[in-house]
């Protein structure tokens, strides 16, 4: 995987925050410097507030210094519940998935996205390449969700949803979906290897059978029935090179 790209929209955090965690000034100056065309990604000028990058993966300078990678990387896995948003801080001073990890020196930083009223397994780490590794795209990393929808969706349905609908001008990459049980409402398995926002809430919201509940059970191979909501462990180091060697 080529380091050139940067983060995929959406995914990463903001340049200012990187800027003022590694403590060379604080958010606001950081946006002054990045107006003033003084911080590169990449290479590349940056201009544009919303632009996100890793740490430790995208190469970002200052004045032609470059910010210094962490001392030390770390991966946790996180078993979110639902009613915490999947970001570092929130403007409203709603719960944060960073309310349920410690504090350590180190600053994490979530790993792709889970929404307010989802729950289940989530990443949160320093380290740029494995985010990456599981993020990106052309990597295709399979995600593995346990989805209630409201009503029965026929067979016919289901197959039009696994080829792929379009959502906001752009088709989905085809899923993996197996029904696990219908009653009045039902149970599926959904198997995605891209993480756009709110893809499979919109994907059955657009066949006309909305989700009542949604739950990541696995990343990239890696799951934990043990772990209980709101607790988290550290990821293993044959976890985290089985993530990143998927990525190669």
């Amino acid at each position: 995987m080529s380091r050139n790209e940067g983060a995929p929209p959406g995914v990463g955090e903001r340049l200012q925050r990187i800027i003022a965690a590694a403590g060379l000034a604080s958010r606001r100056q950081a946006e002054a410097w990045i107006r003033e065309g003084r911080v590169t990604v990449n290479g590349r000028v940056v201009r544009e507030m919303g632009t996100r990058a890793w740490p430790g993966a995208d190469v970002i300078r200052v004045d032609g210094r470059r910010l210094g990678l962490p001392e030390r990387t770390i991966a946790i896995l996180l078993n979110k519940p639902r009613g915490y948003l999947s970001t570092c801080s929130d403007p409203a001073n709603r719960p944060t998935v960073m309310d349920l990890v410690p504090r350590l020196r180190e600053r994490l930083y979530p790993v792709g996205r889970l929404d307010f009223n989802s729950e289940g397994l989530l990443i949160l780490t320093n380290d740029g390449e494995l985010a990456l590794a599981v993020t990106h795209p052309r990597n295709r990393c399979r995600k593995v969700y346990r989805v209630k929808v409201r009503g029965i969706p026929s067979e016919a349905m289901l197959q039009r949803l696994r080829r792929g609908i379009v959502l906001e001008g752009r088709k989905t990459f085809p899923a993996i979906i197996s029904r696990i049980r219908s009653e009045k409402n039902t149970w599926v398995e959904v198997v995605l290897s891209e993480g756009r926002k709110n893809q499979i809430r919109q994907m059955f919201q657009r066949a006309g059978f909305p989700v009542v509940k949604l739950k990541r059970v696995a990343i990239g191979g890696i799951g934990d029935r043990g772990l209980l909501p709101g607790t988290w462990r550290r990821l293993t180091e044959e976890e985290i090179r089985s993530l990143k060697e998927k990525s190669r």
